[in-house]
């Protein structure tokens, strides 16, 4: 296995454990650039997946999921490999269907602080399902809805990280407008297990995306109510405006996992944050 990152969000002892394993190598490399290694699978994932990292550098980020895909997708080509896309919930935009299935083409400002995320990873997907038609690339393409576990950076502005160092830390948990808008998180192990089972996946109908994520709809208020329950932090907020084109729902429907795939999410959200928010609390320890 060779894990390929830039280290732009990620660091290296988040891989300690693997280093010295003797079918694990670590490549330092920004896919923006192209690489030619032998392999047979391509797990596609790079590109920072939080407003604050993608919003860093938007032209960075639009590189990343397009120049980025096309430099994965040649390797994939000259090789013979199979490639899967981690594409994001964000295709949905603020939605007008509720909750989204595959089928649904998305509500986007191609032109909003949020576009070089959302749009670079709907232009991903055409360039893979290009390739597939065009050059018989195998292909397969994963819509993820929020993902939280162990090791989230500190900072990285995700809700679940934020909320989780406030309460912590003895800081009051920070909500944007009114806190009623909704998300769905999916525990890293499952959505680790729905990729591996998309990757592996033979059916007619491969090529086509599926939704990974966990479909129990939490609003932003309930959520930080329930990570300052488990911290035994008390319920304090501070209210800020909410982002532009900050969509006011999300959902999957991931009836197309289950019957391709085999697939749901078994990790309940109140299990997922213990086991998270411990990690986090080892670390502030640390620090």
């Amino acid at each position: 296995m060779i894990c390929v990152d830039n280290l732009f969000t990620g660091v290296r002892s988040n891989i300690r454990q693997l280093l010295e394993h003797e079918h694990f190598e670590f490549l330092r490399h920004d896919v923006v650039q192209p690489m030619l290694i032998d392999c047979d699978q391509i797990y596609h994932l790079a590109c920072p997946a939080s407003p604050v990292h993608y919003q860093h550098n938007p032209v960075k980020t639009i590189q990343t999921n397009v120049v980025g895909t096309y430099n994965m997708l040649e390797l994939a080509r000259q090789v013979g490999a199979r490639i899967l896309q981690t594409s994001t919930s964000e295709v949905y935009g603020d939605p007008v269907v509720h909750p989204q299935p595959e089928t649904y083409w998305g509500n986007v400002n191609p032109i909003g602080p949020r576009a070089c995320y959302d749009e670079g990873k709907r232009c991903a997907e055409t360039l893979l399902t290009d390739y597939h038609l065009q050059n018989g690339v195998e292909i397969r393409i994963a819509r993820i809805f929020n993902t939280y576990g162990p090791r989230m950076a500190f900072d990285d502005g995700r809700v679940i990280s934020n909320f989780a160092v406030q309460a912590l830390t003895g800081k009051p948990v920070t909500l944007f407008g009114d806190g009623q808008q909704t998300r769905c998180f999916c525990y890293v192990d499952d959505t680790v297990d729905g990729l591996v089972r998309l990757m592996h996946y033979e059916g007619d109908e491969a090529s086509e995306p599926v939704n990974i994520g966990h479909p129990g709809e939490v609003s932003m208020r309930q959520l930080a109510e329930m990570i300052c329950e488990i911290v035994g932090a008390p319920f304090e907020v501070d209210y800020k405006p909410l982002p532009t084109d900050d969509p006011r729902k999300r959902e999957p429907d991931i009836t197309r996992a289950r019957r391709r795939l085999g697939w749901s999410p078994r990790t309940e959200l109140s299990a997922g944050l213990r086991r998270t928010i411990s990690d986090f609390s080892q670390r502030i320890a640390n620090r």
